[in-house]
């Protein structure tokens, strides 16, 4: 490994499949070569012990604080992060003896958090190196709509304005929408001028004017990115995912290339 390796966060609204997205981008990496390394930044998750190569709950457990602090699941979640940011340097020192290609870090359920809390900022300056992106995922059950696509897309601006880091837009689960529906939110990322006319044929709704005003700010802020449909379940997308961090990165890795394709999911 010549060059230090390439760290991507994966954010996103609760149940947009940031777990499930880690884990099948991670196999595909095994099978096209590359070593990965998964880091559970969640205190509060509920996948299996192990599921991580660094796991957080090393250190700090959701249920463990809310127990010693006497607090409910929010005020909790709020504390964890805190707490997580005092360990993030023993988080470093695990992943610095771990030689690997990439590093996958999976952020907290609720995004707000991993967002907005300042703690949140030390996390990616403790963890960041040159060769750093954020995965901005994109619910399809939020994304169908276009004032949830422009929420999204708002919120992908702000994390990506937060952390100063560049962002790829990835629309999860499409192979529960029907195909032309995923080339038409495609098409609401990378041309302006349709997702404007589908903000405004949303008449019927009360919060138009809003939806309108959030589109017309990201326009103005910052060209609007690309969206890239992935399917953990179908293992679609993940080589395209790869080739935008390379890309990316600057990476002189050749992106032209078939990987053996990862077992099917059982």
């Amino acid at each position: 490994m010549s060059e230090e390796p390439g760290t991507l966060y994966f954010t996103g609204t609760a149940g947009a499949g940031k777990s499930t997205l880690v884990r099948a981008f991670a196999e595909w990496l095994k099978a096209a070569g590359h070593d990965s390394v998964i880091v559970n930044l969640d205190p509060g998750t509920e996948t299996p012990e192990g599921e991580a190569d660094i796991d957080i709950r090393e250190w700090v457990r959701l249920s463990d604080v809310m127990e010693e602090y006497a607090l409910g699941p929010n005020g909790g979640q709020v504390a964890a992060a805190d707490l997580i940011a005092l360990k993030i340097f023993e988080v470093k020192r695990a992943l610095e003896e771990m030689r690997t290609d990439y590093v996958l870090v999976d952020t907290p359920g609720q995004v707000e958090l991993f967002a907005f809390r300042e703690s949140s900022r030390a996390i990616v300056d403790a963890l960041s190196g040159e060769r750093s992106a954020i995965a901005s995922l994109f619910d399809p059950n939020l994304a169908k709509s276009p004032s949830g696509f422009v929420s999204l897309l708002m919120l992908s601006a702000t994390v990506e304005f937060r952390f100063r880091l560049p962002t790829v837009n990835l629309l999860t689960k499409c192979d529960l929408l029907p195909p032309e529906r995923v080339e038409e939110l495609v098409a609401w990322a990378e041309e302006p001028g349709r997702l404007g006319d589908a903000v405004s044929g949303e008449s019927a709704l009360p919060d138009v004017q809003l939806s309108a005003e959030m589109y017309r700010a990201i326009e103005t802020l910052a060209p609007l990115a690309s969206l890239l449909p992935t399917s953990a379940s179908e293992r679609s997308g993940l080589e395209g995912l790869y080739r935008r961090l390379q890309q990316t990165f600057g990476s002189s890795e050749d992106a032209e290339f078939t990987p053996t394709p990862p077992p099917e999911p059982e």
